[in-house]
């Protein structure tokens, strides 16, 4: 029902475009956004009528009078019935506070089991009227140590217009983003565009590029024997849950999602 409306709205629409070297499950089905994986979550949260607050560092979670107070990087602390964590797993290890000792010890090892994959995305952007040359939409790679996957992503998102310029993604390998993890972001820019120049000889010189550190990009293990939340504290409610408790995609974040709502609609 999920795919359904979002399809309906036109907000994700099935992946025509020639992906090289794409595996191909039995039985499921590709889509894309066509206005980014982000217009998704836009969409939900326009539906959902909340207030919505960006850019909010949490850096402590603690217990006053029988609420959450939950203190952030910049501004006052502010209280809250029932908190809800989806950041990644290693994260929510991080935070300061009455959390720490309300995880119970077999839950921080739940927690610290969980892993994740790192890499770097690199994009590059060209002028309107700029031609790319290649026969595909997106290749996967599989015989590069820093390359796995180039998409010309217009052309994947079947949006080529003479007023928007074309734009390429770049995702490096699961080996070279945790070898690279802490070095400087500008020579592993440096490395990964020497790489995409061998691979892609063709490729114009972009208008301009974006280096993005993906520290947490999919879950390799997920929290075992888990429902897709896991309640901290019951009264007041303190749950976590997301991709972490199941896995990294769409269908994994809708398990997840689902598995939130109902144990917070049991504790209201």
């Amino acid at each position: 029902s999920f795919y359904e409306e979002l399809l309906s709205h036109g907000i994700l629409k099935p992946l025509t475009a020639p992906i090289e070297g794409m595996v191909v499950k039995e039985g499921s089905y590709n889509y894309m956004a066509p206005q980014g994986i982000s217009s998704v979550v836009k969409y939900y949260l326009k539906q959902s009528d909340a207030d919505v607050f960006y850019e909010q560092h949490v850096t402590r979670i603690s217990l006053r009078d029988g609420k959450w107070e939950v203190s952030r990087k910049m501004g006052p602390p502010e209280q809250f019935d029932i908190v809800i964590l989806t950041m990644p797993v290693p994260q929510i290890l991080q935070l300061q506070g009455d959390i720490v000792n309300i995880i119970n010890e077999s839950q921080k090892q739940q927690l610290e089991s969980v892993s994740y994959s790192s890499r770097y995305a690199l994009g590059l952007f060209y002028e309107a009227g700029t031609q790319i040359d290649v026969p595909w939409a997106a290749q996967y790679i599989t015989d590069n140590p820093c390359i796995r996957f180039i998409s010309i992503d217009n052309k994947k998102r079947n949006i080529e217009s003479p007023e928007i310029g074309p734009s390429v993604v770049v995702h490096t390998t699961v080996t070279f983003g945790s070898e690279h993890l802490d070095s400087d972001p500008a020579e592993v820019q440096q490395l990964i565009l020497s790489h995409l120049e061998r691979i892609v000889p063709s490729l114009p010189k972009p208008d301009s590029i974006k280096c993005q550190k993906w520290r947490y990009s999919q879950v390799t293990k997920a929290v075992p024997n888990c429902l897709g939340q896991m309640i901290l504290h019951a009264q007041p409610l303190l749950i976590c849950g997301g991709d972490g408790f199941t896995h990294s995609n769409f269908d994994g974040c809708i398990d997840s999602a689902m598995s939130l709502a109902e144990a917070v609609k049991s504790h209201l």
